[in-house]
C-alpha cells in the first residue's frame, strides 16, 4: 500500500470571492502561491516519490511550485480534470442558493443525483477518477505520493479511497492549509457510499422533497427539475 497525499491547490480570486470554478481555468492568486510554498514545507516529513497534478492553471501552478521545493517533477493526469459543473461556473455560490434553493440544498445533501446544467454528474467524475486511481496504486506499491487536485474532485477522490460519504460539497474549499493522507491499495474498497445515499432513508438520512424516488433511486435534476435516470 501507499500514502496519498491529497493537496487541493492554492487560492485563486474565485475562491476568494467564493465563486464556482469548475473546469475554468483560473490562476493562483498571490495568497495562492504563497499557500503552495508552505504546502511543500508541510509535507516534506511524508517523503513523497512522485508528484502528480490534475490539468489546470492552480493546480499545475501549485504542483510547480510543491515539486520545485521538493526537488520533483510534477506530472499532469489528464484524467483528473475537475468537475465540469456546466453553467454554474462563474456564479457565485450565494447566487445558487438564492434562485435555486431546491437544487442548492439536493446538491448539498445528496449530490450525487444532481447534474448541474450542461455539466457531469458525480458518476462520471468517479469513473475517471477510479481508473487512475487503481493505476497508481498498482504502480507504486509503498511509500508516500502527492496529488494536487481541486474542489469537487478532491472530494470524489477522498471518497472513492475511503469508501465513505461525500459530505457537503458547498463547504469543500480549496487552499493548501489542509490535506488528506490516504490509504491507497491496488483494489479500491467496494462502492459503499452510493449504496448509503441512495438508501439514505435505512439509514438515518433525510432526503429532500424534490429527490422522488424511481427504481429505488432518487431522480436526477437538472435546472431544479428532476429527470428520469437513463
Amino acid at each position: 500500500m501507499v500514502q496519498l497525499i491529497l493537496i487541493r491547490p492554492g487560492l485563486t480570486e474565485y475562491d476568494e470571492q467564493s465563486r464556482i470554478q469548475g473546469t475554468l481555468d483560473i490562476p493562483l492568486c498571490d495568497a495562492g502561491r504563497k499557500q503552495a510554498a508552505a504546502a511543500a514545507e508541510t509535507i516534506r516529513p511524508y517523503l513523497p516519490k512522485a508528484l502528480y497534478s490534475s490539468p489546470g492553471s492552480s493546480a499545475e501552478e501549485t504542483a510547480d511550485l510543491v515539486g520545485q521545493a521538493l526537488d520533483l517533477k510534477p506530472k499532469t493526469l489528464d484524467q483528473l480534470q475537475n468537475v465540469n459543473l456546466g453553467l454554474w461556473q462563474g456564479l457565485l455560490v450565494e447566487e445558487i442558493r438564492r434562485k435555486q434553493p431546491k437544487v442548492y440544498k439536493q446538491w448539498q445533501e445528496h449530490p450525487e443525483t444532481v447534474l448541474p446544467p450542461e455539466g457531469e454528474t458525480l458518476a462520471q467524475v468517479n469513473e475517471r477518477a477510479e481508473e487512475v486511481l487503481t493505476k497508481l496504486g498498482r504502480k507504486h506499491r509503498s511509500g508516500a505520493i502527492a496529488l494536487i487536485a481541486a474542489e469537487p474532485l478532491a472530494s470524489v477522490i477522498r471518497q472513492r479511497v475511503e469508501a465513505n460519504e461525500i459530505g457537503d460539497l458547498w463547504r469543500a474549499a480549496n487552499g493548501c492549509d489542509h490535506f488528506d493522507v490516504l490509504t491507497l491499495e491496488a483494489s479500491l474498497p467496494p462502492k459503499k457510499a452510493a449504496v448509503a445515499s441512495q438508501n439514505g432513508a435505512k439509514n438515518g438520512a433525510v432526503k429532500p422533497a424534490a429527490q422522488e424516488q424511481s427504481g429505488g433511486r432518487a431522480k436526477m435534476v437538472y435546472r431544479g427539475v428532476p429527470v428520469e435516470w437513463r
